[in-house]
């Protein structure tokens, strides 16, 4: 029932919008709950609630000449509602838009008065009479680019002053192009082209990654964390950029490595995969309940190697006196990498959260860095492309501490336009034998 669709995709944008809750979290919590719903209508909420979200600027700038006041001051759930009803004008063309409109006056029957079902109605019939506006309104080269993909405009001029204005237009392009379903093979089951041929004779089309020689990507043929590959512990789900870092890291058979921010723990697997599952790998986390992912993980793929911690990360030191070969530290981030997962990232994060974050990462890479032995590499990383997280940080604990190096022709800084996968950050520390 599309009705009922349009309802749940409107508690999800109010609960995103206004309670803070993350939309690809929220977005599992209420289909699971609601598991009767036709996969049409699924998909269709799915398609609403991250669409809404990835082009919000975009349907204001065109919504807004129909308004008497500024979108803002509007009740939120008026505002979501006419958000996603113009969403679907814009980028939707299987419904009809009268049944759009129908449908968005019954909800605001339910949720509102007269006064406001007739204000819902007429501006979306007005919307429909009226030809779009043309982004050459706007004068501002940032707003124009801003306001066409949808980002806030300090965002795009903080990029376009890092990587350029051309480079800064088709990063935000790029972070509204739905991301592509790529899996990690685990050597220690299979190859990747006998995973491959077993994805094929199960009617999918896999694509073998350009990326990582453990990649394939998954272009058809349903969910492949519901099939029995997945539960018997052939594959990761897993980014394409995010498949480099274990080989950057270069864990070898027999090592001791630390994971300092380990879960969910796609890359504390690879690591123990890359090592043979021989050897020791400590995957730390700050939260007791994804310990319980990482255990998941590792019970599912088969990996024994794998010992957890439960413990902030600036604290590691107060509770080891023992050195670790290889440290990946995966910091936490703006994100600023992963949007087109997360569209609302770009709603939730300030000019000011990018400092504080960098701060925090810098404290972390102080803490943990003496952990590592004399000779020994440790990973940095982050899934941001923000240069204050990254060179910027890096650089800055060199100066500050010369018994490490950083190796140059390893630090990479991946962009979403690069490969269509995240945008990622790493670069390899090594600790001087001295």
């Amino acid at each position: 029932m599309k009705y009922q669709a349009r309802r749940l995709a409107l508690e999800a944008l109010l609960k995103i919008d206004q309670g803070g809750a993350y939309s690809h979290l929220l977005l599992n919590q209420i289909l699971n709950q609601h598991q009767n719903l036709d996969p049409r209508d699924r998909h269709l909420i799915t398609e609403i609630v991250y669409g809404t979200i990835q082009h919000q600027r975009w349907i204001d700038f065109q919504l807004e000449p129909f308004l008497k006041q500024k979108i803002d001051k509007l009740e939120p759930w008026v505002k979501q509602l006419l958000r996603l009803s113009v969403y679907q004008f814009l980028f939707l063309d299987r419904v009809p838009d009268r049944a759009i409109v129908h449908e968005a006056v019954e909800i605001s029957k339910q949720l509102g008065h007269k006064g406001i079902t007739g204000m819902v109605n007429g501006v979306l019939r007005n919307f429909l009479r009226t030809p779009r506006r043309e982004i050459s309104e706007i004068q501002n080269p940032m707003d124009q680019i801003a306001i066409e993909t949808s980002h806030p405009t300090w965002m795009v001029k903080r990029w376009a002053a890092q990587y350029g204005e051309e480079k800064a237009r088709w990063i935000c392009r790029e972070n509204n192009v739905p991301p592509q379903v790529s899996i990690r093979v685990n050597s220690l089951k299979i190859t990747r082209e006998e995973l491959k041929e077993r994805f094929l004779a199960e009617g999918y089309v896999v694509e073998e990654s350009q990326v990582s020689p453990l990649g394939l990507l998954i272009i058809s043929g349903g969910n492949v964390s519901q099939t029995a590959l997945y539960r018997e512990g052939y594959f990761t789900i897993q980014d394409e950029s995010s498949m480099l870092i274990t080989p950057l890291l270069d864990p070898q058979p027999g090592m001791r490595v630390l994971d300092v921010c380990a879960a969910p723990g796609g890359k504390t697997t690879h690591i123990a995969e890359y090592m043979q599952d021989q050897g020791e790998v400590v995957a730390n986390d700050l939260h007791p309940h994804k310990e319980q992912l990482i255990k998941e993980q590792s019970k599912r793929l088969g990996v024994h190697s794998i010992h957890t911690k439960v413990c902030d990360a600036r604290k590691l030191r107060e509770q080891m006196n023992d050195e670790f070969d290889r440290i990946l530290l995966d910091a936490p981030c703006s994100g600023f990498g992963v949007i087109r997962r997360k569209p609302d990232i770009k709603w939730k994060k300030k000019k000011e959260d990018v400092t504080a974050i960098a701060q925090v990462q810098y404290e972390l890479l102080k803490e943990v860095a003496p952990l590592l032995k004399k000779g020994g590499s440790l990973v940095y990383s982050t899934c941001t492309i923000d240069q204050e997280e990254n060179e910027q940080l890096v650089r800055r604990f060199i100066e500050d501490f010369p018994e490490f190096t950083l190796v140059e022709e390893d630090m990479r800084q991946i962009l979403p336009i690069d490969f269509g996968s995240d945008g990622f950050f790493m670069a390899k520390i090594i600790r001087s034998e001295k």
